[in-house]
């Protein structure tokens, strides 16, 4: 009872830096009921979004029966956190239709109609994201983190008529306020970690300093004399998680220094490997929540109309071209593969997080995350039967091993609502909602 007691908010401060710590026994007070503190799974829900361009080869990822005993080859990642993992079938987004590449991304996160138009006058919606940044993301460091892995973001007019902000915003905050993505892993570390700045400044304060952890060791001494030995190793394996995201950032430095010619336009820190670069954007991800920097994310695996190539997995075909298949094996087979790889990369992040040890469960079981696209077949443009996953959300009893098939087809925005509602943000509907996916989770018990 007479245990100390840290804040939630308890940050590691150095030079230029401020580090959150995770979920510490130190911050339950003694003798309190963890489902009245900020270990009770209502306080500590985060969100996640992550969107994959241009469809999917439904014969490779649609599970047959009503299980995920056996999954299909595009999932076949998943099969060690399949039971915190739902697949759904038969959702559609209307609002996307007359059918593009455009609205595919910027109706997945709004299911709005955007406006069509060439020029600035863009109008679509308040993604479901930034919805959910307003209520859990008011008392974190960042109310949002948008992550991409495309570096240039194009302009102008992209795709029949639609201005390229629709293809390069997944996040609105207002249906005239696209939120830019960041996929440098350098600046991104440094708005979770650091002092931000100028590309210059940013290197003159690398230079300075050979890392953020050395600049916070004393706070650290000062804080792991306050805690217990459970604590203590709680965040011994915190930092050492951020030092290994610093030090693969700086190795992807040095090899730019290194080896300029290759890739004169790519910025300095970013992994050349595509799988690097994304391993290291889903860490910091896992870092920003299990530090409370951030509870909702939204994350970009690639832009729609993406030509990018996938030689590491046999698919040297720019990406688009291959999914205008025309029921073609060979490239709904390459299809599948893109399919795959990019579902790979999400299954490794799960792993992660359920490894994750916070409060009665896991980060995975404190957390949910969607993951899938705004187009149904890509051959055809179409927004019906979408790919979709949901994961976590054990804390809700949210029902894992499943494939959930709607008879008739039904909105995703229903999902929306739904995910909305178990994170904390009550709300009657959200665009075109009908209702909510009540056989997502089961009743919770108390």
């Amino acid at each position: 009872m007479k245990r100390s007691h840290l804040s939630r908010r308890t940050l590691l401060r150095g030079t230029g830096a401020a580090v959150a710590l995770p979920l510490l026994d130190a911050m339950i007070p003694a003798m309190t009921a963890s489902a009245a503190t900020a270990a009770a799974p209502s306080r500590l829900k985060r969100i996640g979004y992550i969107y994959i361009p241009m469809g999917y080869n439904p014969a490779e990822w649609t599970p047959e029966g009503e299980t995920l005993d056996e999954l299909p080859s595009s999932l076949s990642p998943l099969e060690e956190v399949k039971d915190h993992l739902t697949v759904i079938s038969n959702t559609d987004l209307q609002n996307a239709y007359p059918g593009s590449h455009a609205t595919s991304n910027s109706a997945f996160l709004s299911a709005a109609r955007a406006k069509r138009t060439e020029s600035s006058d863009y109008y679509n919606g308040t993604t479901v994201d930034q919805v959910a940044a307003r209520k859990i993301g008011a008392t974190t460091q960042l109310p949002s983190l948008e992550l991409s892995m495309d570096l240039l973001s194009t302009v102008g007019q992209c795709d029949n008529g639609y201005a390229c902000v629709y293809q390069n915003s997944l996040s609105w905050a207002s249906p005239t306020q696209p939120l830019p993505s960041e996929a440098h892993p350098r600046i991104v570390f440094e708005s979770l970690f650091g002092e931000g700045g100028t590309p210059e400044q940013r290197r003159a304060a690398m230079q300075k300093r050979a890392s953020l952890l050395d600049s916070i060791n004393l706070e650290i001494k000062r804080i792991k004399n306050r805690v217990g030995a459970s604590d203590r190793n709680k965040i011994d394996g915190y930092l050492e998680s951020i030092r290994e995201v610093e030090r693969r950032i700086q190795l992807a430095e040095q090899n730019s220094h290194e080896n300029p010619l290759p890739d004169l336009d790519r910025p300095v820190g970013v992994p050349t490997a595509y799988a690097d670069h994304a391993k290291l954007m889903f860490d910091l991800q896992l870092l920003a929540f299990q530090g409370d920097i951030t509870r909702v994310v939204s994350f970009q695996l690639a832009r729609e109309a993406s030509t990018r190539t996938y030689p590491e997995i046999g698919v040297p075909d720019p990406h688009h071209p291959v999914t205008h298949h025309g029921r073609d094996p060979e490239k709904l087979a390459k299809v599948a593969k893109i399919n795959q790889f990019h579902v790979s990369l999400f299954a490794d992040f799960l792993k992660r997080m359920k490894e994750v040890p916070e409060g009665d469960g896991t980060l995975l079981d404190h957390s949910l995350y969607m993951y899938g696209s705004g187009m149904g077949d890509p051959d055809a443009h179409d927004h019906s039967n979408l790919p979709i996953l949901v994961a976590g959300g054990a804390a809700e009893n949210m029902r894992g091993n499943r494939h959930l098939r709607f008879k008739a087809p039904e909105p995703l925005s229903n999902l929306h609502l739904t995910l909305l509602n178990k994170v904390g943000v009550p709300l009657e509907s959200f665009a075109d909602s009908t209702g909510t996916v009540d056989d997502l989770f089961d009743p919770v018990t108390l």
